[in-house]
């Protein structure tokens, strides 16, 4: 696995690619995220950039740096925790399916992977049968990961 030091370097170059800039306060939320392996609120990430980096910020800035952050999809927004995670694949260079968010309910802690097109496909058509066209093809499952099972057991 890539260190984050890499992972910030190739979220730099992806920046100005699109001609945009990864600023030191951006690099710090977003190592953030990538340190925690798990979901986090802007408040959780105010906290972190404070303890780490000794850094006052704001919700507002946050909120912004974390809007910029989705729209250079270097993060993810989880509509049903209402946190934020690290793109899982910064550092590559291929293209990928729509992303499926397995969601820890316990514990926060997010896996990232990708629908096969077929079953995406499958998941569009049953909408459309519906009478729903779908509008946002990542899904997010409430899930329980194998370390919290285990201490539940």
């Amino acid at each position: 696995m890539n260190n984050i030091h890499t992972i910030i370097q190739q979220a730099e170059q992806h920046c100005k690619t699109h001609r945009t800039r990864l600023t030191e306060k951006r690099k710090q939320v977003l190592s953030g995220l990538i340190q925690s392996n798990k979901a986090l609120s802007a408040y959780e990430l105010i906290d972190f950039c404070k303890e780490h980096y000794g850094l006052g910020i704001s919700p507002m800035s946050v909120y912004r740096i974390l809007e910029f952050l989705e729209g250079e999809q270097l993060v993810h927004k989880l509509k049903l925790a209402n946190k934020y995670v690290s793109c899982a694949h910064i550092s590559c260079t291929h293209t990928h399916g729509v992303s499926q968010f397995l969601i820890c309910k316990q514990c926060s802690k997010v896996k990232e992977v990708y629908i096969k097109p077929a079953t995406m496909t499958d998941l569009q058509a049953t909408a459309q049968e519906a009478g729903f066209m779908l509008i946002g093809p990542e899904l997010e499952m409430n899930c329980l990961c194998d370390d919290c099972r285990a201490q539940a057991a």
